[in-house]
């Protein structure tokens, strides 16, 4: 009978065996949870912790300073001195045109200047000899004046004489006509001296209060000149910036016009970074904040860094060529986005170039909130400048005032074409 009773016991006793032990697939799907869970409060963490303090975006592109090369005056290529790929410096000859024609301009405005001068210095000559002439004339009136006078005690001696016979009608007639010839050469004496005297103010008003250089005729011959020299040197196109030759279009022998684009100089030494940020990320972006970029070019081993420096006034829908019309028809909400400039270090540009329109992947620390959205300061320096067309007008100048004193005379004391006041 106690055998009965363990048979029967054995299967129940299994079943409660079975029930009691652990579930691996639920212990799989707890692992799977607290794991989960772990993860999520570890990205939580690390995104309130790091990732919220930095905002990301792939569309940035790398600009830089890209200088069109234009002539100022037209002519004929004869000479290119640079093409593309090549380093260029600040002042060195690309394209030489045609100077034939600029060189007879030039030839005759130095003529028509020292001709000028000329002429002018006989203006100046003129009030010297008109002063000499009113003297002669002054001269003539108080030589016709005395006659007057010695004519009229003729008359007023033989008028008494005349009723007595002492003498004689013709006589008395004679000293009158003598008289009334006195009178008119007085009058024709005195007409010329006042025609002399406007002669010198005449003249006079052409010279007063200046000089021969400073004379108007004299400046406005200089000025074309300076003007045609400066056409002159105009036919040679030169760097203005360094940098590197890109898109030429000029050939030899090609007429070209004022102002048609023949090659482009791209400064590569100080570019930027647009990092076009979506307006929804714009809310913690700052001037002055940093920013670490990497370039498509050169891979995540070669790390730039950068600051911000300024936000654009607009979208780039904004400033497109056809922008859009929201205001007809169907509407699609499009996320915006904003060009944020960023600048490099120029040591780490230099250790490793970049090109113009390059993609670069750009991230700003947006932990510091004292900068400003948007410029307050205007700028106090210029964004570039060049100075390899400064001398021009200086030499133009000292070419004006070797054709003036060249003119001038050894009579006359040499003065700057320019500034200087001296007497003739």
């Amino acid at each position: 009978m106690s055998n009965d009773v363990t048979t029967n016991n054995t299967p129940a006793a299994a079943d409660n065996d079975a029930s009691t032990a652990p579930n691996p697939r639920k212990k799989a799907l707890t692992a799977i949870a607290a794991v989960v869970l772990l993860g999520g409060a570890a990205y939580g963490a690390y995104y309130e912790l790091v990732a919220n303090h930095y905002e990301h975006t792939d569309n940035a592109y790398v600009q830089a300073n890209v200088v069109q090369i234009t002539p100022q005056v037209s002519g004929t290529v004869l000479a290119i001195q640079a093409d593309d790929t090549d380093v260029v410096k600040a002042g060195q000859l690309l394209i030489k045109l045609d100077a034939v024609d600029a060189q007879v301009a030039l030839d005759q405005t130095e003529a028509q200047l020292a001709q000028t001068v000329r002429e002018v210095r006989t203006l100046f000559a003129n009030n010297g000899s008109l002063q000499a002439q009113i003297q002669v004339r002054e001269a003539d009136v108080s030589k016709a004046q005395n006659e007057v006078a010695r004519a009229q005690d003729d008359v007023n001696r033989r008028a008494p004489l005349l009723a007595s016979g002492a003498v004689g009608k013709e006589e008395f007639t004679h000293a009158q006509s003598q008289l009334t010839a006195a009178r008119s050469a007085l009058a024709a004496a005195e007409s010329a001296l006042v025609t002399a005297r406007e002669q010198l103010a005449s003249n006079q008003s052409l010279t007063e209060g200046t000089s021969v250089q400073q004379h108007p005729n004299v400046q406005r011959a200089a000025a074309r000149v300076r003007e045609a020299y400066l056409a002159l040197k105009r036919v040679t196109l030169v760097a203005p910036v360094d940098g590197y030759v890109a898109k030429r279009s000029v050939q030899v022998g090609q007429r070209v016009q004022a102002g048609s684009p023949l090659m482009t100089v791209v400064a590569l030494d100080q570019p930027w970074v647009d990092a076009n940020f979506k307006e929804s990320q714009l809310q913690r972006v700052r001037i002055g904040q940093p920013a670490t970029l990497t370039a498509d070019v050169y891979g995540q081993k070669v790390v730039y860094h950068g600051t911000v420096s300024g936000l654009g006034a607009g979208t780039g829908a904004a400033f497109s060529l056809l922008p859009a019309q929201n205001a007809t028809g169907n509407w699609i909400k499009i996320v915006q986005r904003v060009p944020v400039r960023v600048t490099l270090q120029a040591d780490e540009v230099k250790a490793h170039p970049l090109r113009v329109g390059l993609s670069m992947d750009v991230e700003v620390d947006v932990s510091k909130q004292d900068g400003q959205m948007l410029a307050q300061t205007p700028r106090s320096q210029a964004v570039a400048q060049t100075t390899v067309f400064d001398n021009l007008q200086k030499d133009a100048d000292q070419l004006v005032d070797r054709i003036i004193s060249t003119n001038l005379g050894h009579t006359v004391h040499v003065g700057a074409a320019r500034g200087v006041n001296t007497g003739a």
